[in-house]
């Protein structure tokens, strides 16, 4: 089982979401997230003033997938997600140990 983490523009998430949906990924835990990586932010104009935003809003996509569907997954992320600009985004990925269904008592790829 991998984990599956995508950092992406927040205009972005429904066109990831179904796009995800249709492949079969019913679920994922989605937050949102302020950061930045080689944009290094903007400046913008308030009142005259000029002032730097550092951190830009993005949206945290992360989902548990099995291993076979991994390529898959992140196929889909990124067509969905790419604008061809700076800022798109980054994906990624990681194992997983372990997993429990807490109502169940489910565990590993039956509790996904």
């Amino acid at each position: 089982m991998k984990r599956v983490e995508a950092v992406i523009k927040p205009f972005k998430l429904e066109d990831v979401k179904d796009a995800l949906a249709e492949i079969g990924i019913d679920g994922m835990t989605v937050s949102e997230v302020k950061g930045y990586g080689r944009q290094k932010g903007h400046s913008e104009l308030y009142r005259g003033a000029e002032y730097v935003v550092d951190f830009l809003p993005k949206i945290k996509m992360e989902m548990i997938v099995a291993e076979d569907m991994v390529e898959q997954v992140t196929a889909t992320i990124v067509e969905a997600a790419r604008t061809g600009k700076i800022g798109d985004g980054k994906i990624f990925v990681s194992d997983v140990e372990k997993i429990i269904r807490i109502r169940t008592g489910e565990t590993d790829e039956e509790a996904i």
